[in-house]
C-alpha cells in the first residue's frame, strides 16, 4: 500500500512523528535532536517563550522556522480563561494559527479537564485556530471535539512524562472508530517500541517531549524515535498475520515427498 502525508487542517507533513522542545539539557543537544527526529512539526510551550523582550535569546532562535512547522501549546493551562489567553497570545507573536491545547484538570496526574478543553475548543475553533486538543482515551469526548472543530484529537498513551506506554489499547482503537479526523498518540511514550506499537494501532501519528529529551543520549534516541514511527506505519500498512495459539509451520510439510 501506499501511504500519504499527516494533514492537519490546511497543514500537510511527511513525518508523523511531532517533537516536544521541554527538558532538553541545552539548546544544541536540542537542536540536534529536532534534526535527528526528522520531525517537521515541533511543539513549543508558549510559556516558555520570553514575549515581552523581543531583543532578547529565546527557545524559538534555536528552531528554524524555514525547517519546521511551529506548534505552540498551553502547557500550564488549568482554565478554559488560561488557554485561550495563551493561544492568543502565541498568535499574536506570530505563532501562527495552529495550537495544541492542553486544559490540565490534575497537578499530580496532569490529566486533562475534559469538560474545559471542550468549552477552550470550541471557543478557539470560532477565533479562526487550528486546534490540537490534548484529551484522554475517551471515545465519547474524542466525537465531542470533533463535533466542535477540533483538526485532529490527541489522545493520550498514559500520563505525561510517564513513559508507560499506551495502558489502554483498546481505547485508543475506540477513539479511531469514534471519529473521522487524525488521531495523534499524545503523552506516555517511553521508548522506540512504544512509538512503534502506537503507529502499529492505525493511528495517525504520535507526539513526545520527554522520551527524547530524559533519553541518555537524546539524539540517538530522536533518530530511534523516527526509524520506529515509520516501521510501525508501514507494518499498520502492510497487515500483519493473525495471532495464533498453536505453531504454524513456516515450512509446509504438505505434498513434500517422504524418503524412508
Amino acid at each position: 500500500m501506499t501511504d500519504g502525508n499527516l494533514k492537519i487542517g490546511p497543514y500537510e507533513f511527511k513525518s508523523r512523528l511531532i517533537l516536544g522542545t521541554g527538558k532538553y539539557s541545552g539548546f544544541e543537544v536540542m537542536s540536534r535532536a529536532l534534526e535527528a527526529s526528522g520531525a517537521d512539526m515541533i511543539t513549543v510551550a508558549v510559556g516558555r517563550v520570553n514575549l515581552s523582550s523581543p531583543g532578547e535569546p529565546t527557545l524559538l532562535d534555536h528552531i528554524d522556522r524555514r525547517r519546521y512547522t511551529i506548534l505552540p501549546n498551553t502547557a500550564g493551562a488549568y482554565t478554559v480563561e488560561e488557554a485561550c489567553r495563551i493561544a492568543r497570545l502565541g498568535r499574536a507573536a506570530g505563532l501562527g494559527d495552529l495550537v495544541k491545547v492542553e486544559v490540565i484538570g490534575d497537578k499530580k496526574t496532569l490529566l486533562p479537564d475534559t469538560e474545559a478543553l471542550l468549552r477552550a475548543t470550541e471557543i478557539l475553533v470560532k477565533e479562526k485556530f487550528v486546534v490540537m486538543p490534548y484529551t484522554n482515551d475517551d471515545p465519547i469526548m474524542a466525537r465531542k471535539l470533533e463535533a466542535a472543530g477540533a483538526a485532529c484529537v490527541m489522545p493520550l498513551a498514559a500520563p505525561i512524562g510517564s513513559g508507560r506506554g499506551i495502558q489502554n489499547p483498546l481505547n485508543i482503537r475506540f477513539v479511531q472508530e469514534a471519529v473521522r479526523c487524525p488521531v495523534i498518540v499524545d503523552a506516555g511514550v517511553g521508548t522506540a517500541s512504544d512509538a512503534a506499537v502506537c503507529m502499529e494501532l492505525g493511528v495517525d501519528g504520535v507526539l513526545m517531549n520527554t522520551a527524547v529529551a530524559a533519553a541518555k543520549d537524546p539524539v540517538l534516541m530522536a533518530e530511534a524515535m523516527r526509524d520506529a514511527v515509520t516501521a510501525g506505519r508501514k507494518a499498520f500498512l502492510a497487515g500483519r498475520m493473525p495471532a495464533r495459539d498453536y505453531a504454524s509451520a513456516s515450512s509446509p510439510q504438505e505434498g513434500l515427498a517422504v524418503k524412508s
